[in-house]
This record gives C-alpha cells, sequence and structure tokens, in this order.
C-alpha cells in the first residue's frame, strides 16, 4: 500500500530523516499577501501589484495555503501568532516613545533610562519590511544604556498562542518560529550597525566584546524556554550575508555561538535551521559542518551569487528549505524555466528538501507560479 503522510508528517519526516511519499512545498507569501492587501474584502483589487486571479482574493492567508495544498513557514507570519515575546518591567523607569519622522514611512524611536537615552529611526521602502536608518547604539556609553534596558526586559513563551496554532494549522505544516539572532548578528542588524560595529571592535574591542558576551548571557532565558516548549523546528533568524559575516568574524563569533545553542536545543529534542539570504559564496566552505539540521533560503543564481551545484556540493546531506529563488516567480521569467529550474532542484536536492521561495514571494511575484509548482510536486518522487 503506497504511504499516504499529511504535509505535517512531511516536515517532521524530512527533518528526522525518514521515508516520506512527496517533498513538502512551504513558500512564504506573506510578503505578497500583505503587500497586495488580500486581507481587504472589498476594492482590493486597486492595491494588487500584479494578476492576480480571483480565487485567491478576500481570502485568509491559511486558506490560500490549504486551497494550494501547500504548508505555511511560521505561525507570526500566517496566523499572526507569535510564540516568544518580550516585556520591559514597568518599574525600571524606562520610557519608550514611538514617533512619526519628517520622511514618509519613517518611525522614531526614542528610549528614555535613568542612565540616558537612546535614539533609532527605522523607515519602510518600496515593500514592507522597514530598516534602520539611524541605530540606537553609538558609542560604549550607549552600550551601557542598552544593556540596563536589556536586563529590565522579561522573555516569555505564548503558550496560548501555540495551542491556538496547532488548532488553526491542524495537519497542513508544524507550528514553527524563528528567534532572536546571535549577539554578532544582533549588533550589525539592529543595535549598533555594520560600519560602527567595525570601527568600535577595531577602537573597543574589549568593550563590543563584553556587550556581545552579556547578550550571549542574556539569550539564555530564551533558549531556556524554547528547550522546555513543545515547538519542534527551531530557525536563526540571522539573515546572514558573507559581506556583513566575512570569514574571521563567521569564524570567531557566529559558528562557536551556533554551536553552544544547537547543542542545547538538540538536547532538548528540537530540530534547528538558520537563514542565510545574502551573498554566501566566501561562506560555502563552512556549510556542511555547521551544526544545523537545515539550512535556509540559500538563494543561487540568478539572483545570488552561487550555482545550484555549487550549493548542493557545499552543504552535504543538509536539508534545503527553499531553493527557487524569488526573482523567478516575476514576468521576466516564463512559467517553462521556473518549471525546468524547479525539477532541477527537486532532482538535486531530494529527499533532504523542503522546498520553497527564497526567501519570500514579493507582492509582484506571479502567484500561479506558485500553483504550478504546488501541482508539480504531487507527481515527483523523491
Amino acid at each position: 500500500m503506497p504511504l499516504r503522510l499529511t504535509n505535517k508528517q512531511r516536515i517532521l519526516n524530512t527533518f528526522a530523516r525518514k521515508k516520506t511519499d512527496r517533498i513538502n512545498f512551504s513558500p512564504r507569501l506573506y510578503y505578497w499577501y500583505l503587500g497586495n492587501k488580500l486581507y481587504l474584502k472589498r476594492n482590493v483589487e486597486k492595491h494588487l501589484k500584479s494578476e492576480i486571479p480571483e480565487r485567491f482574493l478576500r481570502k485568509s492567508q491559511l486558506e490560500i495555503y490549504k486551497s494550494l495544498g501547500v504548508s505555511p513557514r511560521y505561525t507570526l507570519e500566517t496566523l499572526y501568532l507569535p510564540l516568544i515575546d518580550f516585556n520591559i518591567n514597568p518599574d525600571a523607569n524606562i520610557q519608550v516613545i514611538n514617533q512619526a519622522g519628517s520622511k514618509s514611512g519613517e518611525t522614531i524611536t526614542k528610549y528614555k533610562t535613568p542612565l540616558g537615552n537612546l535614539t533609532q529611526k527605522t523607515a519602510i521602502g518600496g515593500g514592507l519590511s522597514g530598516h534602520y536608518t539611524e541605530f540606537p547604539v553609538k558609542s560604549v556609553e550607549d552600550m551601557k544604556i542598552m544593556r540596563y534596558i536589556l536586563e529590565n526586559t522579561e522573555c516569555f513563551y505564548l503558550s496560548e498562542n501555540y495551542e491556538k496554532a496547532e488548532e488553526q494549522l491542524g495537519d497542513i505544516g508544524v507550528v514553527s518560529t524563528y528567534i532572536e539572532s546571535s549577539p554578532y548578528q544582533r549588533i550589525v542588524k539592529t543595535t549598533i550597525g555594520f560600519v560602527r560595529t567595525v570601527l568600535l571592535l577595531k577602537r573597543n574591542p574589549n568593550e563590543v566584546e563584553k556587550f556581545m558576551k552579556f547578550l550571549e548571557e542574556w539569550d539564555d532565558k530564551m533558549y531556556e524556554l524554547i528547550a522546555k516548549s513543545p515547538i519542534q523546528i527551531i530557525n536563526f533568524g540571522e539573515n546572514i550575508d558573507a559581506n556583513l559575516s566575512p570569514p574571521p568574524q563567521f569564524e570567531k563569533y557566529l559558528i562557536p555561538y551556533y554551536k553552544k545553542r544547537v547543542n542545547q536545543l538538540h538536547r532538548a529534542g528540537k530540530y534547528c535551521h538558520i537563514h542565510i539570504d545574502g551573498s554566501f559564496r566566501d561562506l560555502l566552505p563552512y556549510l556542511a559542518d555547521l551544526p544545523f539540521d537545515g539550512l535556509e533560503a540559500l538563494t543561487p543564481k540568478p539572483q545570488g551569487d552561487v550555482s545550484l551545484e555549487e550549493l548542493k556540493n557545499a552543504i552535504g546531506d543538509k536539508i534545503l528549505l527553499d531553493g527557487i529563488p524569488s526573482i523567478l516567480f516575476l514576468p521576466e521569467y516564463s512559467v517553462n524555466y521556473v518549471r525546468e529550474y524547479t525539477q532541477n532542484v527537486l532532482e538535486m536536492f531530494s529527499p533532504n528538501l523542503i522546498l520553497g521561495i527564497s526567501d519570500e514571494l514579493s507582492p509582484n511575484g506571479d502567484i500561479r507560479k506558485v500553483e504550478m509548482i504546488a501541482e508539480m510536486i504531487k507527481t515527483f518522487q523523491p
């Protein structure tokens, strides 16, 4: 009798290296969904970034996933249910003030504390995702203020949201989350910024490394909560790019941290994967030996800087999550090209593959190509 599994079973079997009846397809659709304002029930057409068939309009994300027969990746994106949250102690005399900036889409956040104040600015450009135009920590003194804020910030696991997510997803997918980035990635992406991090590491290496050590210790509570939770698959939301985390920093600050945390979660019976979504040619020699079960979003050519063959040779028997560059869903790439590319990914990485889009479908991406791939996997034998 042929093996017939649910999407949830297919994902878990892939991570457990057990037999599965077919490859799971897990495209992240939230940028496309929100960018086209598909949550609107009326007049949604005027917001569409591309031609979208009527059958996808006025539906929830989950309804679209179910209609396609594919799996969501993260409950925060699809169900708007965070599994981890952070609260500042109200007795710590810390004020967080958000206000609109002078530029369109700009938000200014001010942190007022007994040790001094910090200011950060974020902006939304042509897409949905915000980016930092001013980082809160600009000096060694600012690190002390940020440390005070974090010392008075507590991490919580939201068990009710997990239960809601389990009920809503059913067998269509696995309840999963991404967590805070590693200390080095955090200071580069959201706290100090890349340029100032490089300068401070050169001028005040001891102070910066002490601050990173503090962040590592601060992470302990989050990892303890995750380890005790029923969440089975954890993503390290690193957003690695070799230009920001080149081999010297990758070896010194990132690999030791990954080994420590992945071992901790493996002992608790969890599966782990890491998000690498930038240029990564210089990191190819490290991928096969990373402690993660899987590697997410690694983006090959024509969007990334390595070929599919180079990627396959570099990752060994790691599970690849995604594999199809998001650029292929734009109009300039034909349906036949996308079909052939997808077939290559399936043949090259099966069975250690959770097929997806590297790393999201853009608002002007063609959902009909996603629909075509959803049909392809029904007949592909892993």
